[in-house]
């Protein structure tokens, strides 16, 4: 099965790191439930500064329609509108894009 590794950038403000990182550092058992469930593993956030870093890796076969499954679920929407307002899009969003996908340019296994 062939692994698809993602990688996606956001900004938070600062006034809501602490916060964002509290909620994460305790993150909902629903939550994490449903991101296993969507085919996705060895997710990560990272925090610099003012910027999030995430990484996951895919395994299912139906990235598109997992991901739609995902969002909607409705314990996932009343996550995202609690980390949403914490959040800003980069300027190198794309349309329909919340974290911007960003490339990968080195891996080693």
């Amino acid at each position: 099965m062939a692994v698809k590794r993602i990688g996606q950038v956001i900004g938070i403000k600062p006034e809501d790191i602490q916060e964002y990182e509290n909620l994460h550092a305790n993150a909902w058992p629903s939550i994490i439930k449903i991101i296993k469930q969507a085919n996705i593993s060895n997710y990560s956030i990272f925090r610099y500064q003012n910027l999030l870093f995430a990484y996951l890796e895919y395994t299912g076969t139906d990235y598109e329609a997992d991901m739609a499954k995902l969002a909607a679920e409705p314990e996932m929407q009343r996550w995202w509108k609690i980390t949403d307002q914490m959040q800003w899009q980069v300027p190198e969003a794309k349309v329909n894009e919340w974290w911007h996908v960003i490339n990968e340019n080195f891996h080693v296994d």
